[in-house]
């Protein structure tokens, strides 16, 4: 798939997050091109019937005006990034995350930073030993043809991991999210073991876990990567995102996943996303 890369302007670059006080966006829409994605809502009226992770748009000017919005703010954790990953293909060109972790790490603000690039490695000459970062890494699968077909661009989930564990040898706290776990395929049986036995190799200070949640535009994508692989699992995935038997889906995830963390030493480190 071409990717459209075009560059704006933007007149906010530090704005409020639900999940943290802020976050910081250098991009919008994503290279990734993961199939499941809620992030895709962001750009819905920008690029209307636009194939997700088929554009993106550069935030040229962020830094400058990042730089004006942190002398503005009350100081707060800023989350890096909320709908779109910040070390994504563009960035190796552009270097706009770079630029904004340059200012958020004069700042003194808490960092969250979470990626599924090995480009962001690049940056740890910026992060060492630097206190009130965390840093880490989304992983749906340790399967690299599954991570092909849902994740088409993102880094192998085998890189991913390996960064965590640099990222914890040069001083940061650490964390690896498994989300979302995908139905059938890493959120039980040996697709999950091998998953929570790679990420206890890297000893992640925490472990994020989520499940597959129905996102708007998302099915058709989900549905052509599941036929794409087995598509004898489509059932399940309907069950997962249509059925009444979601919440009870979510009960059993919640089990299995904490049965095998806890063979593995972990089960203290998960923080459950399952109910956000």
């Amino acid at each position: 798939m071409e990717v459209k890369v075009a560059e704006l302007r933007v007149k906010s670059a530090l704005t409020p997050s639900r999940l943290f006080d802020y976050c910081v966006n250098p991009y919008a829409g994503c290279t990734n091109a993961c199939v499941y994605c809620y992030a895709r809502f962001a750009t819905r009226f920008s690029h209307p019937g636009e194939r997700w992770g088929s554009f993106v748009d550069v935030r040229v000017n962020a830094p400058s005006v990042l730089h004006r919005d942190l002398r503005r703010s009350r100081p707060g954790t800023v989350y890096m990034s909320s709908v779109c990953d910040p070390w994504q293909e563009p960035e190796e060109h552009y270097s706009v995350s770079r630029q904004c972790l340059v200012l958020l790490l004069e700042s003194g603000y808490p960092l969250f930073l979470q990626t599924k690039s090995v480009l962001a490695q690049r940056d740890f000459d910026l992060l060492a030993e630097t206190p009130g970062v965390e840093f880490g890494v989304t992983v749906t699968s340790v399967d690299s043809g599954v991570a092909t077909i849902f994740e088409p661009r993102a880094s192998i989930p085998e890189s991913r991991l390996r960064m965590v564990e640099e990222a914890r040898r040069i001083g940061l706290r650490t964390f690896v999210f498994l989300g979302p776990l995908l139905p059938g395929i890493s959120d039980r049986g040996d697709g999950l073991r091998r998953l929570l036995d790679q990420v206890a190799e890297v000893r992640p200070h925490v472990v994020f876990v989520d499940r597959l949640n129905r996102r708007a535009g998302m099915w058709p994508d989900v549905a052509e990567a599941v036929q794409q692989l087995e598509p004898s699992l489509l059932p399940e995935y309907r069950r997962v995102l249509f059925s009444r038997e979601s919440a009870s889906y979510t009960a059993e995830l919640r089990a299995r996943v904490a049965r095998e963390a806890d063979a593995r030493g972990m089960l203290e480190r998960i923080v459950w996303c399952l109910d956000w």
